[in-house]
């Protein structure tokens, strides 16, 4: 529907997108990156949508401004991995490694190779959770691929393929491992019924606490800028 925004220093950008289902004009801000978006019923123009983002305009700089403070990585600074803070390091070898309270990384599109090592790490933790759950669960999945999602932390289709977001492996790793439960899951059940948190806590236990921690903290993991031009 074009590109539109909050004048004023900075400028805020605006999402509108229709929606059949909208019977009035609502407002969303992201916790994961901030996106303020902008849902209109069929027929309302945009005019209108926009003179009513400029009604909420104090509101939406208050909230975008109690946002967490993006950080670039790079060397000197921390990053969580597996819920611990590592101080990123130059490497005297060629390897990413993990060391106690850092991690070394080779001088050179450090951030690069460092998304890439967490990526890995993350595929492996995984791979080794899902394949645990839907062995217990009896249902075994087609596909895990990954993806760096703003809208959600995991993914199961109809046929069967899991995806998950990478930056998973920043959280501690009982919240890693209750997505990971939490998309298995849905391999028996495509939906959140009480039979579907049966199965949640069949495979993996008591769940509060790490989905708590996910809704509390998940969109602080999303602070870490791993490229200049992540957006």
């Amino acid at each position: 529907m074009g590109r539109h925004a909050l004048n004023g220093h900075p400028p805020v950008p605006l999402t509108l997108r229709r929606s059949a289902r909208a019977r009035r004009i609502s407002l969303r801000i992201s916790q994961l990156d901030g996106r303020v978006t902008l849902t209109l019923p069929v027929g309302v123009p945009e005019s209108e949508a926009l003179d009513f983002a400029r009604t909420k305009e104090d509101w939406i700089r208050r909230h975008l401004q109690s946002r967490p403070e993006e950080i670039r990585v790079a060397f000197g600074e921390t990053v969580p991995i597996e819920g611990h803070s590592h101080r990123i390091v130059p490497a005297k070898g060629r390897r990413v490694e993990l060391h106690q309270g850092e991690v070394a990384v080779p001088e050179g599109a450090e951030a690069r190779r460092l998304s890439r090592f967490l990526k890995e790490l993350a595929r492996e933790r995984l791979t080794e959770a899902c394949d645990g759950y839907a062995s217990a669960l009896g249902r075994p999945y087609a596909r895990l691929t990954l993806r760096d999602t703003r809208s959600r932390w995991g993914s199961c289709s109809t046929d069967g393929r899991l995806m998950f977001s990478w930056r998973l492996i920043l959280a501690p790793p009982d919240v890693l491992r209750y997505v990971a439960a939490h998309e298995v899951a849905h391999l028996a059940e495509m939906n959140h019924s009480p039979a579907f948190w049966a199965h949640v806590q069949g495979i993996f236990g008591a769940y509060d606490r790490p989905r708590r921690w996910l809704r509390d903290n998940g969109a602080t993991l999303h602070r870490y800028r791993f490229d200049a031009g992540e957006s």
